[in-house]
């Protein structure tokens, strides 16, 4: 069965026209589509009024789906590399492949020889939620590294130290707030990230339109800021200092009102002394924002009847990220904005696990284990990315290097610091795989490539952004057209990949779906909070429902889910047949407070200074005295772009989606730099040559490069990416500046010089 569908008569002697349902896989906001189908090929796109999330609402990329979905440049069969050229070959001969070089590395080096990267990607597939994690237990290593450590892990580890949970990230209740500050992000471009909202410009204008507030601190003017009440630009990388300090002031005037939060709340009084010396004067050098400004800042927070404060990836990717990230939440429980509507809430998803009760719990833990080579811990069981080049081509006495690395939708080259030398170390491998529709920068080091079909084949639901959602909702599309002669499924290609790896090659795919569910149901039946408790697990398994194992585990997921019918126990609950019957989805309701039953610390609290923060904060003490000398980089997006792997659609590139350097009016004079003309920028990892873009939508002392450019490597398949392939503004660093608690990459406020190319 596909998706919903309507058809229309067709043209005298032409296909039939019909249209069906698909959540868009382009970025965070998930917006529903309706999509305009001729024979198996989609030809159109636009929102689906009736979608109970989105409303209708399309961006760019959502209406350029047609043409993402049937780019020429998608590989339609798998690659084998063979006489060292990559050769078409069957999904037989590749798999046989693939079991044939990994295996022996696991044998003889053991599995943490085998690295696995995870790209953005795979957070917005069936396959990428599910597949994974079964992945890294089956194979059994600890050299994981994923698109998270290069966006937005600080917040998973201040989560985590905060709440006891990772994936406790509360998000701000956009639809009721009445005062909204947003830091480092910018929503009118990326469509939200960490916090998902179809049309986000729509719920800024509503904010405004019932008389709230929007402040925006930004190094940039952007869209986002432009819309804002107050916009403040800060200097690239002080978002830290400038919190401690509004979060200092709430202590000294009195202003700190933590309401409901008191009884779930502790720390306090340390964190009040914690941050005593971050007062506005003491960092106003350090942000160049006036000490005055600050204060009001902090006043209008606490004064607002209902406020949220919310940072993303320009707070993240800085030397401070983790302690900015922490002192967000830290800023919406000291006004008492935490878990209250109009505040900052913990979505609830369908597919979340069974409620447990609340009361203490693991808590969250860092340095488990550390990289070989330059002993960085891990967070949430990875490494960070930007070590991923040394891990495989230096030699130590602490263990094997990595000799084998899975790539799953990931183009590490482009997206992670110092490309060209991760380009060399790819190509050292042993062995290496790629589960990519395109053969891009990193996927042309492969020996075997695995493509995926384009999303209109592939079914749709939601897993991870569901959890960032700022309206509690689920929505289910199976695929629009049928998987064509030759393709394989995306959920197919990463269980035989399970199997391949795991010494399982040859088994029926189906069976990893079957483990799943047993061990779920299995676990299930013995937890006392669980509504299937102490029920007969193979017979609960003989009631999901499906056309195939990822649906009977995704039917199993609802049903165990927080709305779920418990298997019959709740007749109007969640299951997967029911949300079949809803094509548009099923609205759960807004946000609604939620505490304590999230917190899974130690404490059973929320442990406002933890270890691992107290700790750091020294650090950032000592930036209250740095200044830079010299101009400093930060990135940008664009509304029509995603990270690197939609420059290969004409649609979504040109006019303004241009790689350029932006460069404020003031510096391009000092340095003698004309509009339109080319520049050399240079980083501790390289240099570039872009041309110039002079603005003062940037402020001084500030240029920007957008990420996810530089496609002129040799031996790619992107025919239009080439034909413009810009720069790729992570060569400009070198991989080692990274913030300690997190392994996040440091992308934004890192030192560059500049000079006109003459």
């Amino acid at each position: 069965m596909l998706g919903r569908e309507k058809a229309t008569p067709p043209p005298p002697g032409g296909p039939v026209s019909r249209t069906a349902l698909r959540i868009c896989p382009l970025c965070e906001a998930t917006c529903g589509l309706t999509l305009t189908i001729e024979g198996t090929a989609v030809t159109g796109a636009r929102g689906d009024r009736e979608d109970v999330f989105s409303k209708g609402f399309i961006c760019p990329k959502g209406a350029s789906f047609a043409a993402v979905d049937g780019d020429p440049d998608r590989l339609r069969t798998p690659l084998v590399r063979r006489d060292g050229e990559l050769r078409e070959a069957t999904w037989a001969e590749a798999f046989d492949a693939v079991a044939a070089g990994i295996r022996p590395i696991v044998e003889r080096y053991g599995p943490h020889a085998v690295g696995v990267v995870l790209g953005n990607p795979n957070v917005h597939t069936v396959a990428g939620a599910l597949y994974p994690t079964v992945l890294m237990a089956g194979l059994g290593s600890r050299s994981l590294f994923t698109a998270s450590t290069v966006d937005q892990m600080p917040k998973h580890v201040s989560s985590g130290l905060l709440f006891g949970d990772a994936n406790a990230i509360p998000v701000p209740d956009l639809d009721r707030t009445d005062h909204l500050l947003l830091i480092g992000a910018n929503p009118l471009e990326s469509n939200g990230s960490l916090c998902t909202a179809p049309d986000f410009p729509g719920r800024l204008r509503a904010l405004k339109a019932r008389g709230g507030t929007l402040t925006v601190i930004d190094p940039r003017r952007t869209r986002t800021a432009k819309l804002a009440d107050r916009h403040i630009d800060i200097r690239p990388g002080t978002d830290a200092l400038l919190l401690a300090a509004m979060a200092q002031v709430l202590f000294e005037e009195g202003l700190t009102d933590l309401g409901a939060l008191t009884e779930h709340v502790e720390g306090l009084d340390e964190l009040r002394d914690a941050v005593r010396d971050f007062t506005p004067e003491a960092v106003a050098p350090a942000c160049d924002v006036d000490a005055p400004v600050i204060r009001v800042l902090a006043r209008e927070l606490a004064a607002a009847p209902t406020a949220a404060v919310y940072g993303r990836i320009g707070s993240c990717t800085v030397p401070y990220g983790t302690l900015g990230s922490w002192l967000v939440d830290v800023l919406n429980i000291l006004t008492g904005n935490l878990d209250r509507p109009g505040g900052a809430l913990f979505p609830q998803a369908a597919t979340d696990r069974t409620p447990r009760p609340a009361g203490p719990g693991k808590g969250f833990r860092l340095g488990r284990w550390h990289s070989r080579v330059g002993r960085h811990p891990e967070a949430k069981g990875e490494l960070p990315l930007s070590v991923l080049a040394e891990e495989i081509d230096t030699a130590t006495e602490e263990g094997e290097p990595i000799r084998a690395l899975l790539v799953v939708a990931a183009n590490p080259v482009l997206s992670a610091p110092d490309g060209d030398r991760l380009d060399k170390a790819l190509g050292s491998l042993d062995f290496m795989v790629s589960v990519d529709p395109y053969l891009n920068e990193t996927a042309r080091h492969a020996d075997v490539v695995l493509p995926p079909p384009p999303p209109s084949q592939s079914p749709h639901h939601d897993f991870a952004f569901n959890t960032l959602a700022v309206r509690n909702q689920v929505r289910y599309n199976r695929p629009a057209v049928p998987l064509e002669p030759g393709r394989m499924a995306e959920t197919e290609i990463l269980a035989r990949l399970i199997l391949a790896v795991t010494g399982m090659h040859g088994a029926d795919p189906s069976a990893v779906d079957d483990m799943v569910v047993g061990q779920t149901l299995g676990k299930a039946v013995r937890e006392p909070h669980s509504p299937v408790h102490g029920r007969d697990p193979e017979e609960l398994a003989a009631l999901l429902t499906g056309e195939n194992g990822p649906e009977r585990r995704l039917d199993l997921m609802l049903r165990l889910g927080p709305y779920g019918d418990g298997f019959g126990v709740r007749p109007d609950g969640l299951t997967l047949d029911r949300l079949l019957g809803h094509p548009h989805g099923i609205d759960l309701g807004p946000l609604r407070p939620r505490l304590p039953q999230p917190l899974k610390t130690r404490s059973g609290r929320i442990e406002l200074l933890p270890e691992p923060i107290a700790g750091d904060l020294p650090r950032l003490r000592q930036a209250l005295r740095e200044r830079p000398a010299g101009l400093v980089l930060v990135g940008r997006r664009h509304l029509r772009s995603n990270n690197s792997w939609l420059h290969n659609v004409p649609s979504l590139t040109g006019g303004t989606n241009r790689c350029t350097v932006h460069i404020h009016p003031e510096d391009a004079e000092r340095l003698g730099v004309r509009d339109g003309g080319a520049v050399r920028v240079k980083g501790a990892g390289g240099e570039v040559t872009a041309p110039a873009e002079i603005t003062d939508g940037v402020r001084r002392g500030v240029v920007s490069l957008p990420h996810g450019w530089g496609h002129d490597r040799p031996g790619t398949r992107l025919s239009h990416a080439a034909t413009d392939p810009g720069v790729n503004v992570n060569q400009l660093l070198d991989g080692s500046l990274l913030d300690p608690l997190s392994g996040n990459a440091v992308l934004n406020g890192v030192p560059v010089s500049l000079v006109p190319v003459t």
